[in-house]
């Protein structure tokens, strides 16, 4: 129930609609909308202005489906591929096109699904450099950073496109403290730094030798640009709101709340550590996106093995507890599920079929849970706003 009522607060519709009542698009504006919640915010947006102009929808193969009157683009997430450089060809034309105001519907997810290589890389450049920011730990802000300068469309790059056409976008945040450069890698505002910023990333993380020649070459020439055109950036729901969300869905229930501040973020292990150190009873509601690096091949996701990780410094507690991790979007890392729901019950099932740790060194989160029932399985919600943890202590 409370995280059904925080992935609710994010509603792409409701959340669409709210903005959009009061100051419709006018007749004959182009529709944009890119990221997880594409196809639900752009479906608001075409029914506040029934006399839109052309619609582009791109999102992940999970929310996907058929809608009268746009183009869809089911791009892969979270390496780009062929169907996001498509797709982002095709966005680009719809900007050069834009003669007045472009209407932009931007969520989470966006970075990995509209790959524009800048001049020189390849979509494979891109994806390597994807896939080794994605199991070396770097957080969303940092990978995004990267990103902004490896592409034509990230960092503002949008407007660049679009102008002498105006853009107004509207913005369902991912991301923790609700940065509008780092979600979806800021298309319609400024960059997060430079290119030597970006190299700077890869280094501290040890995989700037890691990189495709091309990638190093670009990121060692600085580009002179103009201004960025002026923007109407709306931020339109979070993670904090999803938070509060929760809170106020606990209310009615007859036991404390603990709204923890700050997010969750950061390095998975520590982030377990700081879930299982709170040891008052009660509902204690967390926001946030975690990172893991990856030391093994298994098979798992952020939330899934925070789950498991808060479960073993849970397991010697007398006291109950049962504890719900999830991403708000459906899907956790290359998995079909959420994240994980686990209690003393679940893990002791666990043990008696695998060995948790061995499948934990492993990065294998998902088989540990799936072995004790305890994989959280939502399917696709059309919505994104990073993830949701509910921990009930007695």
């Amino acid at each position: 129930m409370l995280f059904e009522a925080g992935g609710a607060a994010a509603d792409p519709n409701a959340r669409g609609e709210a903005a959009l009542v009061d100051n419709p698009p006018a007749p004959g504006t182009p529709i944009l909308a890119v990221g997880k919640a594409a196809i639900r915010m752009a479906e608001a947006a075409m029914a506040a202005q029934p006399n839109h102009g052309d619609v582009i929808i791109v999102t992940n193969p999970e929310n996907a489906r058929d809608v009268p009157g746009a183009r869809i683009f089911a791009a892969a997430h979270p390496v780009p591929d062929a169907v996001g450089i498509a797709a982002a060809d095709a966005v680009e034309d719809m900007l050069r096109a834009a003669r007045d105001t472009v209407l932009a519907l931007i969520s989470g997810g966006g970075s990995s699904l509209l790959p524009a290589p800048a001049p020189g890389l390849t979509l494979d450049d891109k994806a390597s450099v994807n896939a080794r920011l994605l199991a070396c730990g770097a957080e969303i802000t940092e990978m995004n950073l990267v990103r902004q300068a490896l592409s034509r469309l990230k960092g503002g790059g949008m407007l660049r496109v679009a102008a002498p056409a105006k853009m107004r976008a509207l913005i369902l945040s991912d991301v923790v403290g609700d940065d509008l450069r780092t979600i979806a890698s800021g298309p319609t505002v400024a960059p997060l730094g430079t290119s030597a910023d970006a190299r700077a990333v890869l280094e501290r993380h040890g995989i700037w030798t890691d990189m495709p020649p091309a990638v190093m070459r670009h990121l060692d020439l600085e580009e002179e640009h103009a201004p960025l055109p002026e923007a109407d950036n709306e931020l339109i729901g979070s993670n904090t709101q999803s938070v509060m969300a929760m809170a106020a869905a606990a209310r009615d229930l007859s036991v404390p709340r603990h709204i923890h501040a700050p997010a969750l973020t950061g390095d998975v292990v520590e982030a377990a550590q700081r879930v299982a150190g709170t040891t008052d009873p009660g509902i204690h509601l967390f926001g946030g996106e975690t990172t893991v690096k990856l030391q093994g091949t298994g098979k798992g996701g952020r939330n899934q093995e925070l789950a498991l990780r808060t479960a073993l410094h849970l397991e010697k507690d007398r006291r109950a507890w049962v504890y719900l991790q999830g991403g708000s979007d459906g899907r956790d890392g290359p998995t079909d599920a959420a994240g994980g729901f686990i209690d003393a019950a679940r893990l002791a099932q666990m043990r008696g079929r695998v060995d948790v740790e061995a499948l934990l060194a492993n990065n294998d989160a998902y088989a540990a849970l799936q072995a004790g029932d305890a994989l959280l399985m939502t399917g696709g919600t059309g919505t994104n706003v990073a993830d949701l943890g509910v921990l009930i202590r007695a």
